[in-house]
């Protein structure tokens, strides 16, 4: 009886980081401007979800800078476009852009950040993006992000 207990209590402890993981993804960046994943699944049961990116290259955030940002896909040319006089300051995200759903702050090789939204943001059926908006990166670093149930 007592060996069930603890196998029922090592099983509930070893459900608990799948679900949390529902709502998280991690995200690699590197020096080749590449992310380590081309698609992401948010489910509608999480309230938020949050994105950890890490830059796995070696290069200062001058010169290969990289972050996370997500919009509608339709909207992802022009705010890349737009981020650019915003400079690396701010993260090459223009202020106030309400058409930026997240993003995360720029980083340099080595270094992480993470960003945190609201799921209620997400439409089901709505085509969303995220890509990196360092100058240049997008047509190469960018993803596809679903509401899924």
């Amino acid at each position: 009886m007592l060996r069930n207990v603890a196998l029922l209590a090592l099983l509930g402890l070893a459900s608990t980081p799948l679900l949390a993981a529902e709502c998280a993804v991690d995200v690699e960046s590197t020096d080749q401007m590449t992310f380590n994943t081309q698609a992401i699944s948010v489910s509608k049961s999480c309230k938020s979800f949050t994105v950890n990116l890490k830059h796995t290259g070696s290069l200062p955030k001058t010169a290969m800078g990289h972050n996370w940002v997500l919009s509608k896909t339709a909207d992802m040319p022009g705010v890349a476009t737009d981020g650019i006089p915003a400079g690396p300051d701010a993260s090459y995200v223009k202020a106030g852009d309400e058409r930026v759903i997240a993003h995360t702050d720029l980083i340099g090789g080595g270094e992480s950040t993470s960003v945190t939204f609201d799921v209620s943001k997400l439409a089901a059926g709505e085509d969303y993006s995220f890509f990196c908006s360092f100058p240049g990166h997008y047509s190469l670093m960018k993803g596809s992000l679903t509401l899924v149930d």
